[in-house]
């Protein structure tokens, strides 16, 4: 199940939508997340697959092994959580996997998470009437190569994400409405030089611990 990436819990409302379903949903989460005290609770209960975005082999292949196994593992396409609550570029795991284990992709997408906690913004946990909405797409089959499979999987859940987004209130100027909406929220090009800052930001960081 491939899931679109605005906030911290996304994968909340995506794994509530596999509970009604009746099945249970293993995510690919970046590692760094177990420092988080509630979501290094979730991860370590609900067999999530840990993954060490510097060696990630290890858990490319336990997720194919579940996939053939008939479970239902969540991945994030675009990698990292995105601050223009539009789709980012994709990475090509997804589509790898789904080949490799001969299963379909499920385009999924969760929007309204992303006001309960998201990047650079205080988080609104607790007691809320924030209405959060998932609408899941058609099944994808695991045709490759893997480069079209992605740029398939990619306008399916575009098509969603607009879906989603037209029938939730979007009030001009707020943070989590997208540019193009009428909201705050930067653009993909301004959300991606953000995110080139933090990164440089992390690096300079490593550098100086290694010191």
């Amino acid at each position: 199940m491939a899931i679109n990436h605005t906030g911290y819990i996304d994968f909340l409302p995506a794994a509530l939508a596999a509970k009604r379903r009746r099945r249970r949903m293993r995510f690919m989460i970046k590692a760094e997340m177990e420092q988080v005290k509630i979501v290094g609770y979730l991860i370590r209960h609900t067999g999530t697959i840990p993954v060490d975005r510097r060696a990630g082999a290890g858990a490319y292949a336990v997720a194919v092994q579940a996939l053939r196994a008939g479970e239902l593992v969540g991945v994030y396409p675009e990698a990292t959580i995105s601050r223009s609550f539009e789709l980012k570029e994709f990475k090509t795991g997804a589509g790898r996997m789904a080949i490799e284990a001969d299963v379909p992709i499920l385009p999924l997408i969760v929007w309204g998470a992303h006001r309960l906690w998201t990047k650079d913004h205080p988080r609104a946990l607790g007691r809320n009437r924030i209405p959060v909405t998932v609408v899941v797409g058609e099944p994808i089959p695991p045709a490759g190569p893997v480069s079209e499979l992605s740029t398939t999987l990619r306008a399916s859940m575009n098509a969603l994400l607009e879906r989603a987004q037209a029938d939730y209130p979007a009030p001009a100027g707020q943070y989590w409405v997208p540019r193009r909406l009428g909201g705050g929220a930067p653009t993909l090009e301004e959300a991606r030089r953000l995110e080139e800052v933090e990164l440089a930001e992390r690096a300079r960081k490593r550098a100086e611990g290694r010191r």
